[in-house]
């Protein structure tokens, strides 16, 4: 009798012991495979989901950049929760440390991390879209057809040749995978935050609009390297503009022909037929030749009082300029400028 209960106990007891141990065997698998840690990047890393990019390819890069231990854990978690038919685009962040539950919960559910984005010193419209492009998932023909739609341009409050005034220069956070449109709705919020009161009452003092004020402050961007100039230029420029003489600016005479690297502005230059060469037009051209920085644009606003009509690059090359209230001075400092071209063999 005492040996069937001895029996009986034992396997109770070796029951018991498989249980115990299926279990624990069972905790562990799910624990490896759902919190254990899988990722062990150096920092943080980031890993783009495109619409091109399928499940295969963003193990590849889990493993390449995000120092994935168990790519094979991963991927059976992923396909119970049917993540690779579900795909979201966007950047997301790869911390040390991280599970697999916790990298898939973001995937699945889109929690992608924000990416920052800048853009200076753009001068066209394609290179504006080929830096936006580097740095997000639009497709620059996507954003170029934007920026070129009249009726598109114009529900914004801009036309083609002034929409690149809308941008103003520093740096913001968007997700990666934005659509052209909601970047130029952006933009926009971005625009209208920098046009406060106060300056829009300086724009209209001086009897500018603001896409004007960006023209002008991209004329004088253009004009001069020295950032403590931009007030002086730009209240020489607004003095021709008053007393209606033409700007005849050479930056809008490049900008006319396409080149930018042009030292010396020869009267050839001058005859381009172009509404951006303000030799042969009076007034601001119909836009801008950059898009100015914030600097540029409050230097327009906040310009300096003088009587200058004048300016020629001194003669040292400096990057600096002569300014003259009279055409004869204006005519020697000219020729001293010429006369150093002429020593440099500069044509």
């Amino acid at each position: 009798m005492s040996g069937k209960k001895f029996s009986k106990r034992t396997v109770i007891i070796g029951i018991l012991s498989f249980i115990v141990l299926l279990l624990a065997g069972t905790g562990f698998w799910a624990y490896r495979l759902l919190l254990a840690p899988d990722f062990a990047p150096r920092n943080t890393v980031y890993v783009y989901i495109d619409t091109r990019k399928d499940f295969d390819d963003l193990c590849r890069q889990l493993q390449d950049s995000a120092g994935c231990r168990r790519i094979g854990s991963f991927k059976q978690l992923a396909g119970m929760l049917k993540y690779p038919a579900n795909m979201r685009t966007g950047r997301y962040a790869v911390e040390p440390g991280m599970n697999n539950l916790t990298l898939l919960n973001d995937l699945r559910r889109g929690h992608q991390v924000a990416t920052r984005i800048t853009f200076n010193n753009i001068r066209f419209k394609k290179d504006l879209v080929e830096r936006l492009s580097e740095q997000l998932m639009i497709g620059e023909d996507e954003l170029l057809h934007l920026l070129t739609d009249s009726a598109y341009c114009d529900s914004l409050g801009f036309t083609t040749e002034t929409i690149n005034t809308l941008f103003i220069p520093n740096t913001y956070e968007v997700y990666w995978n934005i659509s052209a449109d909601k970047l130029m709705q952006r933009m926009k919020r971005e625009y209208n935050n920098f046009w406060t009161d106060a300056r829009l009452a300086k724009a209209k003092a001086i009897g500018l609009t603001p896409a004007e004020v960006s023209i002008l402050a991209s004329i004088v961007e253009e004009e001069t390297a020295a950032s403590d100039e931009y007030p002086i230029v730009a209240g020489l420029y607004l003095n021709r503009l008053h007393r209606g003489i033409p700007l005849q600016a050479d930056p809008t005479v490049k900008f006319a022909i396409g080149d930018f690297s042009l030292q010396r502005i020869l009267f050839e230059h001058l005859e381009v037929d172009s509404p951006y060469n303000t030799y042969k037009h009076t007034g601001l051209p119909p836009g801008p030749l950059r898009i100015p920085t914030i600097k540029g644009l409050d230097a327009v606003l906040n310009y300096m009082q003088h009587n200058y009509l004048y300016m020629c690059a001194k003669e040292d090359f400096s990057g600096r300029h002569n300014f003259a209230a009279t055409l004869a001075e204006h005519n020697r400092n000219a020729n001293r400028y010429r006369a150093e071209l002429n020593r440099r063999k500069i044509r």
